[in-house]
């Protein structure tokens, strides 16, 4: 008989010794539930590199430690949980089928607006695993309704329950201190993203209104920090930067959490200008540590910064970007009413309290 508290993970995205911010907010979840005494195993891809060969390098381990966890240690699992719909949620069918193992499937928001969009192929083992599992977890209100209604599936099955944001880690500092930490004059104002180096999250159009704001003042700095995904964005992205004489745009590697969290108390300002988004917790640990956020009008984001959490400007649109930073920069009154809202949306999506109503649905 499986233990009734023993889980599997199953995840395309888990950090490794090489790349300790991959799927961060998987392994803190993990972590979460084994201090809550969960008996909690990973299959996981812990290799970012998406080019051909380390992409079916990195699948063929992947797909042989899962079949060694099947034959081995399969009938111990009461849970199965895949992040990501395909293909995680594909494998976890074959332990619902073979071990009666509940399975839960968490969409993060790229399994559906990249993965499902691929083929045929992709949309019919999509629709094959949400009709299959024991409950759907969505990120993003949005993501909930593109399940419901495009994939067909019953709306009771599917529940709103993002990862959460780390607040013992993600809290309030004093902007002068981290400042002073992290190297950056007292005098500047920094424009702050965090993520991927990719063209999805908008970062041309980020360079763009940063480079007209620049224009007519010397007081800004930008600093990107994040893995660079498509090394020719990149490198076209740095041109931009070098051939326009754009001043200030630091990029950074990625960093640990700890680490992004000074930066963000650092931050006048945090933007996430995605093209899509399923939730947007990025955005969401930087209001945990008071810093305004300008986002995108997209997906899961749209409506975490509703409400006056956030300054909400049209996706792929610098021009409206460039207004949004503008609102904020030099605005007193608006920070101060963003980071109140912005604490509350903390408050709400607390990781620990979150995670209570993660259990629930193990137990139901």
């Amino acid at each position: 008989m499986p233990e009734s508290r023993r889980v599997l993970i199953l995840s395309t995205m888990y950090p490794g010794r090489k790349n300790k911010t991959f799927g961060i907010f998987v392994e803190n979840q993990v972590e979460a539930l084994r201090e809550r005494g969960w008996k909690t195993d990973v299959a996981a891809i812990r290799n970012p590199r998406n080019d051909k060969v380390h992409l079916l390098k990195k699948y063929l381990i992947w797909f042989l430690q899962i079949a060694y966890i099947l034959m081995r240690k399969g009938r111990n699992y009461s849970i199965i949980h895949a992040h990501y719909i395909f293909p995680s949620g594909w494998f976890g069918l074959l332990f619902k089928r073979l071990f009666r193992a509940k399975l839960i499937v968490t969409s993060h928001g790229g399994d559906l607006d990249k993965m499902a969009k691929k083929g045929s192929f992709f949309v019919k083992r999509t629709k094959l695993v949400l009709d299959q599992a024991d409950h759907v977890i969505a990120v993003g209100e949005k993501l909930k309704q593109e399940i419901v209604l495009k994939f067909s599936i019953p709306e009771e099955k599917v529940t709103v329950l993002n990862m959460g944001v780390n607040r013992h880690i993600f809290h309030p500092q004093p902007k002068t201190e981290a400042k002073e930490m992290l190297g950056i004059s007292p005098d500047k104002k920094v424009i702050l993203y965090v993520g991927n180096i990719i063209k999805a999250k908008g970062l041309k159009e980020l360079v763009e209104a940063y480079r007209r704001l620049a224009l007519t003042r010397s007081d800004l700095e930008l600093h990107m920090i994040g893995a660079v995904k498509e090394p020719e964005f990149y490198r076209d992205l740095k041109k931009k930067v070098q051939t326009g004489n754009i001043k200030n745009i630091i990029f950074h590697q990625a960093k640990g959490q700890t680490e992004i969290a000074r930066w963000m108390a650092a931050a006048e300002v945090f933007v996430l200008p995605s093209h899509m988004e399923g939730f947007g917790l990025v955005a969401l640990e930087a209001m945990s540590c008071h810093t305004p956020v300008v986002g995108s009008r997209t997906g899961g984001l749209e409506y975490l910064l509703e409400d006056g959490a956030g300054i909400l400007v049209e996706p792929q649109n610098d021009t409206s970007l460039q207004q949004g930073l503008e609102q904020v920069l030099d605005n007193t009154q608006l920070q101060e009413q963003l980071k109140a809202q912005g604490e509350r949306k903390a408050q709400d999506n607390d990781q620990y309290r979150l995670l209570d109503q993660l259990i629930s649905i193990y137990q139901r």
